[in-house]
């Protein structure tokens, strides 16, 4: 009995006891329960050469360093109640984050997005967008050869060692910034477009002002840490949108995982290889690119697209804590915004009449729709609600050749317009001279 009775305490004791600690045991908070992927979901390549922090500082930033306020001491951050994505429970583990859906510019989710810090490497987006468009308007092309100052061949941190009085082609300086986030090659090509680092950085920032990017000031062209050089989430997913819509030529470079250059110098000829510092484009699926970057002061910072069934994203985070976390935060932004993504396509529009035509061997002519429209939604759409209008030119006149632009197909949802697709002649009609209407006078006796 005297057994039975100790028993009968102990677990009295011990209910007592288990109620006390289910009462104050505080609660997990919230914030801890963050997206997160473990090694096997992404698994590391063999052999893959971590980027080297643009300052030549070591690879590990502390949480403090990444956090730090920009050099300016300013920020100017969003408020976390009228953010995009605010409400849905959605939470990424980085201090300033964004993804943005690239055809239209619509945000999907922001983070601190407006904060101003240093942006490391991801620099190089603005660099490489006015390479591009130095192409486009003919200043400079692919073939063309650069040397490489020696204010160029200084540069520290992550380089391709270029030497001074060594030459490579345009081409490969955008391979050893776009791949292995060359900071000499960066300088090598803003002396090449614009005579000097200040005066190409001087065109960065008229280019930033441009495209409204209002939390963004940059010193040099590379991305190395200094005062008042810094940027934001926003902005940086700005000038990414600018580079890959008007130049999708960009990711036949940023998708490149390794590839050998040539080094050529007085002392001879070296293969020298580059690894894409990016790992994303390896472990996500539809990953396009873009930049990545890191400094001890940056922390690590990346600019990320992905396109998944026509849909491309950009994703950009600042300041986290380490490679690895900004990979994990890259890939849960953009496992966000393809999940609130939809796209609408019209695989019945409107039959085409035949539009008439003045002044030609026929008087009318067949049309084709250009493509079936689409259209990225980023909430619910209401099918029954998108309205279209067909707009034709008013005066068709010959000759008008095949594939030749005559109206569009507008489409309206709730007013507002999303856009359109060209009709477009479906065959060519000559000019009509006396001959021909006279043979049609004869025809019609």
């Amino acid at each position: 009995m005297n057994h039975y009775l100790v028993r009968k305490n102990i677990f009295r004791m011990l209910s007592f006891f288990s109620v006390l600690l289910l009462l104050f045991l505080p609660a997990v908070p919230s914030s801890a329960v963050s997206a997160s992927f473990d090694n096997a979901a992404f698994p590391s390549p063999g052999n893959v050469l971590a980027e080297t922090p643009a300052d030549g500082s070591s690879s590990s930033a502390s949480g403090s360093s990444a956090s730090e306020n920009t050099a300016a001491g300013t920020e100017s951050s969003s408020s976390g109640d009228d953010t995009a994505g605010a409400g849905t429970g959605f939470h990424v583990d980085a201090p300033c984050a964004i993804v943005m859906e690239a055809s239209t510019g619509t945000v999907l989710y922001e983070q601190d997005a407006d904060l101003q810090k240093p942006p490391a490497s991801v620099t190089k987006v603005m660099t490489l967008l006015l390479i591009f468009e130095a192409l486009d308007a003919g200043q400079i092309s692919l073939t063309d050869t650069v040397t490489t100052s020696e204010h160029a061949a200084s540069m520290g941190g992550s380089q391709v060692f270029l030497e001074a009085g060594e030459s490579q082609t345009v081409e490969t300086m955008i391979k050893c910034i776009a791949v292995a986030s060359g900071n000499d090659a960066c300088v090598a090509m803003a002396e090449y477009i614009a005579g000097s680092e200040d005066a190409f950085v001087a065109k960065m920032n008229e280019r930033a002002a441009a495209l409204g990017m209002t939390n963004t000031h940059f010193v040099n062209c590379c991305g190395l840490d200094a005062d008042g050089h810094y940027t934001s989430a926003r902005d940086i997913a700005i000038m990414s949108r600018e580079l890959t819509i008007n130049h999708p030529e960009i990711f036949d470079y940023t998708t490149i995982w390794m590839e050998n250059i040539t080094h050529v110098t007085t002392r001879g000829s070296s293969e020298f290889g580059l690894t894409n510092t990016n790992k994303l484009i390896r472990q996500y699926e539809g990953a396009t690119g873009l930049k990545t970057g890191s400094t001890s002061k940056a922390g690590f910072c990346l600019s990320a697209t992905a396109t998944r069934n026509d849909i491309s994203l950009i994703a950009v985070v600042m300041g986290c804590d380490s490679s690895k976390a900004r990979i994990a935060a890259s890939a849960s932004l953009l496992d966000y915004g393809f999940s609130v993504c939809r796209i609408f396509t019209d695989n019945n529009p409107p039959a085409l009449p035949a539009v008439p035509v003045r002044g030609g061997t026929a008087e009318e002519i067949t049309c084709r729709y250009e493509r079936n429209f689409s259209h990225v939604a980023t909430s619910d759409l209401d099918e029954s609600k998108i309205e279209k209008k067909l707009v034709m030119d008013d005066t068709v006149k010959a000759p008008v050749k095949e594939g030749q632009k005559i109206g569009t197909l507008d489409y309206y949802y709730d007013g507002t317009k999303l856009g359109s697709v060209a009709v477009l002649s479906g065959e060519t009609v000559p000019k009509a001279h006396y001959t021909d209407y006279f043979q049609r006078l004869v025809l019609a006796l």
